[in-house]
């Protein structure tokens, strides 16, 4: 079963599917550029979590990569802007990518010129996109209905000891008693 990560970049890239330049997902840059444009995403770092205690959840900033790239010998600062625009539309259209997210927002684009011997230059850039999210919740063992608990949670029971002070102490996790057919 694929993380909530994996889901959300897997809607990311499906996304910006609908832009005219073509879009890869973490691969090489190709030999040829596409006349349209090319979109790279990368899968990035989620970071450190932001825990809250009740419940128990952490809440992921994490921080993909668009690697935007156009080669055209006229008018290439044009089809960059354009390309630019459209993938922050894109953006804006859906915040939430369908519901997975909770908010997704893209940063300011650092360009660059970049020459290529015996070609036309390239004009890239690198475009942050920050995609809040929080997981599932953890699940905790319930022996009356999963036999396969992912986490155990402690049991504890109030003890008795020597007259009227009483104690609380953990006992051990056990499997509910399962009855075994007879052959």
């Amino acid at each position: 079963m694929p993380t909530t990560r994996e889901i959300i970049l897997a809607a990311l890239h499906v996304h910006l599917q609908n832009l005219a330049a073509a879009v890869l997902r973490d691969e090489v840059l190709p030999e040829r550029i596409p006349p349209a444009g090319l979109i790279i995403l990368r899968d990035g770092q989620p970071g450190e979590p932001e825990v809250t205690m009740s419940p128990l959840r952490c809440h992921y900033q994490h921080r993909a990569e668009l690697e935007v790239i156009v080669q055209a010998a006229s008018d290439r600062a044009t089809a960059f802007d354009t390309l630019i625009a459209a993938i922050g539309s894109a953006i804006t259209a859906d915040r939430t990518l369908g519901g997975l997210c909770d908010w997704v927002e893209a940063e300011a684009p650092a360009s660059v010129d970049l020459p290529v011997d015996g070609a036309v230059s390239l004009k890239a850039a690198v475009i942050t996109v920050v995609l809040h999210y929080t997981p599932p919740p953890i699940r905790w063992a319930d022996p009356g209905n999963d036999p396969t608990p992912i986490i155990r949670r402690p049991r504890w029971h109030v003890h008795k000891v020597r007259g009227r002070r009483w104690r609380l102490r953990m006992r051990r996790f056990t499997a509910p008693r399962r009855s075994v057919g007879s052959a």
